[in-house]
């Protein structure tokens, strides 16, 4: 890097900022923002859809299993295919607010979902998680939700990124209705 670059504010050399280097490459996702700024805003524009989606059918509010406190539904936006979501019925935003017996529900439907996904889908792994509140990346963060997201040993590419544009193999009524049509009976 020439000084005239290094003065610009365009490029620095990573060493020359506080910390260890770590090893990693960074890929850079932006366009994940219009969704946090805006997918969300578009979501909430007909009320909560974690407490709409009850009232729908189980294939209109993407439903793949209801629970006494908490119901299991499909993501309408998935990074893959399968992406789950455990929500309580009741409006709450924070895990913290949650009651023993939806916790207890929330956490044997999560790992429902896990062995179903894994019977239907073959998956290798999951990323399992809650972001709560907007700044954490939440894009409904007013109603809690811990999302399951099956992952695959070659699902990893550079198409969401280059072409702003992501892969899904089924479509969403297909999935729903073999992850509901797997899910044990009671």
């Amino acid at each position: 890097m020439s000084e005239a670059d290094a003065g610009d504010g365009r490029l620095e050399e990573a060493s020359a900022f506080a910390g260890v280097p770590d090893g990693f490459q960074r890929l850079w996702t932006p366009h994940r923002m219009a969704y946090i700024n805006t997918g969300a805003d578009a979501l909430r524009g007909s009320g909560c859809p974690f407490c709409a989606a009850p009232q729908k059918s189980d294939a209109d509010g993407l439903i793949v299993h209801r629970g006494k406190s908490a119901y299991v539904l499909l993501n309408l936006f998935p990074y893959n295919s399968g992406h789950l979501l455990v929500c309580p019925y009741r409006h709450i935003a924070t895990y913290d607010q949650a009651s023993s017996e939806e916790v207890a529900e929330i956490g044997a439907l999560t790992q429902t979902g896990m062995r179903v996904l894994s019977e239907v889908s073959r998956c290798d792994g999951f990323n399992i998680g809650m972001n709560q509140g907007a700044v954490a990346g939440a894009g409904v963060d007013e109603h809690l939700h811990q999302h399951i997201v099956p992952r695959w040993a070659s699902d990893a590419n550079f198409f969401p990124i280059i072409a702003r544009t992501k892969a899904l193999p089924q479509l969403l009524g297909e999935v729903r209705e073999s992850l509901a049509a797997a899910w044990p009976a009671r």
